[in-house]
């Protein structure tokens, strides 16, 4: 008994939604291109017929909003945007810093690693330090505090006795740059 009312409420209820599956839902088409025409015309008479103010508010009483805001695109903007002379907001500003800082000329220490440079000498006992650095091939360099070196944007902040400083700047996967400093060491069997 409780199975059979259940099956005839089931379909009475299949029943009703078939019905209501013919019914029309939201605004047909026809409707939509009415309403744009209706607002283009209004439009259209609005710029011919000028900027006029509406009746209420030249006898000093406060306007009832309009209806014709309402619906399909009923607010204008009139909102211009020149991009000239901005960069694209959608590109990556650490890829841009990177290619530009590529494009730079690099001298011939910024071409290796500081690790692949080897310290031979330092002269410390003037008022203007220099140390030799050799790069893997051999060829020597003469190099003073401030000097780039390396591949991160490495400068040379300090020449001392047997020892060159060496900071770099790393740029990590967040885009923030980190700085990083090495000590140049005068190999034992190089000094004299």
């Amino acid at each position: 008994m409780r199975a059979t009312r259940f099956g005839v409420a089931l379909l009475v209820l299949s029943a009703l939604a078939a019905g209501c599956s013919n019914e029309k839902a939201g605004v047909a088409a026809a409707d939509y291109e009415k309403q744009r025409a209706e607002i283009i015309a209004r439009r259209q008479a609005a710029k011919q017929a000028g900027p006029a103010q509406p009746v209420a508010q030249r006898s000093g009483q406060p306007a009832a909003p309009s209806a014709a805001r309402t619906g399909l695109g009923g607010g204008q903007m009139d909102a211009n945007y020149d991009p000239s002379g901005k960069r694209d907001p959608f590109r990556s500003f650490v890829l841009d810093r990177l290619k530009e800082l590529a494009s730079r000329t690099k001298g011939p220490l910024e071409q290796f690693d500081v690790g692949q440079l080897t310290l031979h000498g330092v002269v410390w006992e003037t008022d203007r330090r220099r140390a030799l650095v050799a790069d893997p091939s051999g060829q020597v360099y003469i190099v003073r505090e401030g000097d780039p070196i390396g591949t991160n944007q490495g400068a040379v902040v300090g020449i001392d006795d047997n020892l060159m400083k060496v900071r770099e700047t790393y740029i990590d996967h967040m885009g923030e740059p980190t700085t990083k400093e090495t000590d140049m060491r005068v190999r034992r069997n190089q000094e004299g």
